[in-house]
């Protein structure tokens, strides 16, 4: 079982940061009692191993005592239930700033003490527990996307290319752009099979409208160009967090010069160990 800690400072992102965790397989629990900590532990390596991952958020909202934390995750040690802490913070400036712009109370500002005193205290109060923290995330100057990057690098399993799906769709401009398209390239400057009377009828999945598109050192150094952009941009949009991608690759018709290019680029794009679905969304029209 893989279960993960959730603490750090009010108005740092925790939450956001245990929903990115449940998007990643993770079963979630927000602001769980300390005293229950033992409890949930207990009934999930008890159970038949549905919850195999599990990460729950434990702050100081509703009074809660950071060194009972402490105290709850010594608990799980003696029971053998192995955890990681990962404690989110930001600087008070930020936190502060976050606050008026949601108009919310923060937990500990009561009793007269103004929002500045309450994120001092709340820092001082939580010292401890980031000490023992496994990974601390400053979100400060992190945007939602580079906090979900962050997460992925953490506890994505090595496997952060698979978290993002590409669907390579092709299509014919004079049914529209997809619109859902990210990305859109234009192939109808390769050779057009629709004036070759043999292979009109034909698609670009079949190997002869596939060669007479291919065909010449304008379509391979295209193809060239095209992998290397993509061989570029996948990582660049895993990194801010992109989940998925589209990309649109159209000729006149969508039959046949769009259709080769998308087979090549999704095959491409497989190889390089990313989920790829290729799409032909115009093909069979016409």
């Amino acid at each position: 079982m893989e279960f993960v800690i959730i603490s750090g400072l009010s108005g740092a992102g925790k939450s956001k940061a245990a929903s990115f965790l449940e998007d990643m397989g993770f079963f979630c629990v927000d602001n769980l009692p300390v005293p229950l900590i033992p409890k949930l532990a207990e009934l999930i390596m008890a159970g038949s191993g549905v919850y195999e991952r599990v990460a729950l958020v434990s702050d100081i909202r509703g009074g809660q005592n950071p060194q009972g934390l402490l105290q709850a995750l010594d608990t799980l040690l003696g029971m053998r239930c192995s955890y990681k802490i990962l404690f989110i913070e930001a600087g008070d400036d930020t936190i502060i700033k976050r606050y008026k712009e949601t108009r919310r109370s923060h937990p500990l500002a009561h009793g007269g003490a103004s929002l500045e005193e309450a994120v001092r205290a709340e820092r001082e109060a939580l010292a401890p527990v980031r000490a023992r923290a496994d990974h601390i995330i400053d979100t400060t100057a992190l945007s939602t996307a580079k906090l979900r990057g962050s997460l992925m690098e953490l506890f994505g399993s090595g496997e952060r290319a698979r978290e993002m799906s590409v669907s390579v769709i092709s299509f014919g401009f004079k049914y529209g752009l997809p619109i859902e398209a990210d990305l859109v390239f234009d192939v109808r400057f390769l050779p057009n099979p629709y004036y070759v009377e043999e292979l009109r009828e034909h698609t670009g999945l079949e190997p002869a409208v596939r060669d007479y598109v291919m065909q010449g050192a304008q379509a391979e150094r295209f193809l060239t160009k095209l992998n290397d952009l993509v061989d570029f941009l996948l990582p660049q949009y895993v990194e801010e967090g992109k989940t998925a991608l589209v990309i649109a690759v159209g000729c006149t018709g969508g039959r046949h010069r769009s259709v080769a290019v998308t087979r090549a680029l999704a095959d491409h794009i497989k190889e390089l160990g990313y989920q790829a679905v290729e799409n032909h969304r115009d093909m069979t029209r016409g």
